[in-house]
């Protein structure tokens, strides 16, 4: 996620927006002005008059090559930002030809075992005007070290690179469930992160606190933006603990959330969470500058709502989640295709979820205004109403101790499991409506076209990673790998370590096998 939307307007001026009628719009209503504190309204006083959110489709599967492919496809209908999904192995710390891969690789995401991998990833897109979300947590140091050593190969300063490492390792825990170290060992993983970019990589947003994927496991909008908010704090007190300065780091913390179907709740979630953060911030950080304060965040639509049926439906859903996005404020999005309760996106499919962001942008008129449903009395009264509970809930979670203790006592998890219980009940017992699920039925649905992924893209890339292997000096990978164990075992800043690791070809499960000699390997209840 970026830290100003990145598609420019041009040079607008008070005047120039009108509506059909030739009626003036201005660039606000109402006494709060967007882009003042505690910026309910939206982070900048012009919104999207000035800038456009960034427009990103997130993308992977088999291997880089395809991958890659996808992204200049992607490039050439418009998005003006790459969004990286990682399968399972990349994920959890397993080299394509481990055991426990076998029928996962590139089933997701891209697999991704080496440098060499992301440099087919990343061919001919060039690292200084393409800014990357890297969606991957517990091997999120390897997957940056991968990044920068190619950007280092391109030519590329780091300090000209921009994007996103999710690196929210505490919704693995509550939500998600790719975990590999216990959770300690994961937050101190978490915050080398954060105090190596904060001196070396300036422009990278080094954590995407992340509410979509508890959202995804059935949480309500309020508890998203406590649980979120409650993580956020969790990991700014990590880097302050560790010697950092708020305002050395704070303005490259984002935040990622879901966009569900109830169009006003949503709207006033993004407003609330906004407004909240910037008081918390203040409440127990004092930071001296203002954008420390910010919560910039990027929006995807709500995966768990597309239905295999009348998959057709799911491109009005799509719309309506987009809109509440960008009716709350967001600063990146990514909209669902519509054949993903099915399969991974077809082009054709993925097209129209980018087409949605377009005809929203520059066909709707809700980008002449900023905070555009500012004041109304519905979206003021949830707005409140979300901060108030929310706040109760982070009252909550200190009492237990922060994020950290609760999550380890399994608070968010059972509210997350309570909220996601209730909620299927009420499909179920049809109190909630699902279109083309408990209501509005069709009984002989035709055939959609799906993706496939190639059968061999497997055997390619496991036949690769061993051919990579084969071919690098040995002596030289090993020797990196036994410093990355020595630096782990003293405590240091890994990052250093695993940069090294990764110039020397070592793989990305070997780094990961490296530290779970040390920190060991989590497991639910333990």
């Amino acid at each position: 996620m970026d830290n100003e939307p990145a598609m420019s307007r041009g040079d607008d001026n008070e005047n120039d927006r009108k509506t059909s009628s030739e009626i003036p719009l201005r660039a606000s209503y109402g006494d709060e002005a967007p882009g003042s504190y505690p910026y309910t309204r939206g982070l900048y006083a012009e919104m999207y008059r000035k800038r456009l959110w960034t427009m990103r489709q997130y993308a992977g599967y088999a291997d880089a090559e395809e991958s890659n492919r996808r992204y200049h496809f992607l490039i050439e209908q418009g998005t003006s930002g790459l969004s990286v999904a990682f399968d399972l192995p990349t994920q959890i710390g397993y080299d394509s030809d481990h055991a426990m891969s076998r029928g996962e690789v590139g089933r997701v995401g891209v697999a991704i075992d080496s440098i060499d991998d992301m440099r087919r990833l990343l061919a001919r897109i060039p690292l200084d005007q393409v800014t990357t979300s890297m969606t991957i947590n517990s091997t999120a140091p390897i997957l940056l070290a991968f990044y920068l050593a190619v950007a280092e190969e391109q030519g590329v300063p780091w300090d000209r690179i921009g994007g996103t490492v999710q690196n929210d390792i505490l919704k693995e825990y509550a939500a998600r469930g790719t975990h590999i170290y216990p959770p300690r060992a994961s937050l101190k993983l978490v915050t080398d992160i954060i105090e190596f970019c904060a001196d070396r990589v300036p422009r990278w947003n080094t954590i995407s606190v992340s509410g979509y994927h508890m959202r995804e496991a059935g949480c309500t909008a309020v508890q998203e933006v406590a649980f979120t908010l409650a993580n956020g704090l969790c990991y700014v007190g990590a880097a302050v603990e560790r010697g950092l300065d708020v305002d050395d780091f704070a303005q490259r913390v984002s935040f990622f959330f879901n966009a569900h179907n109830h169009f006003l709740e949503e709207v006033s979630k993004f407003r609330a969470a906004r407004r909240l953060w910037a008081e918390l911030m203040r409440e127990r950080f004092a930071p001296k500058n203002e954008r420390s304060c910010w919560l910039r965040f990027h929006t995807q639509t709500a995966g768990s709502t597309l239905t295999a049926q009348q998959p057709d439906n799911n491109i009005v859903r799509v719309a309506i989640q987009a809109l509440a996005a960008v009716c709350g404020g967001t600063q990146s999005l990514h909209t669902n295709s519509r054949d993903e309760a099915l399969g991974l996106p077809t082009e054709e499919s993925a097209r129209i979820a980018l087409r949605t962001q377009q005809l929203l942008a520059h066909e709707s008129g809700i980008t002449d205004v900023a905070d555009p449903l500012g004041g109304a009395y519905a979206i003021e009264a949830l707005t409140d109403e979300i901060v108030a509970r929310a706040r109760r809930y982070i009252e909550k979670i200190d009492e237990l101790g922060g994020a950290l203790e609760a999550i380890e006592r399994g608070y968010q998890q059972q509210e997350i499991g309570d909220a996601a219980y209730a909620y299927q009940r009420a499909v179920e017992a049809g109190d909630e409506i699902v279109v083309g699920v408990n209501r509005f039925r069709v009984e002989d649905e035709l055939p959609v076209e799906l993706l496939r992924i190639d059968e061999e893209s497997e055997a390619r890339q496991v036949e690769r990673l061993r051919a990579f292997r084969a071919n690098r000096d040995e002596a030289r990978a090993t020797a990196a790998r036994a410093e990355l164990n020595a630096a782990a075992r003293e405590d240091r800043n890994l990052m250093p370590a695993i940069l090294d690791c990764v110039r020397a070809e070592a793989t990305l499960g070997e780094i990961s096998d490296e530290l779970r000699q040390v920190f060991g390997e989590y497991q639910d209840g333990s």
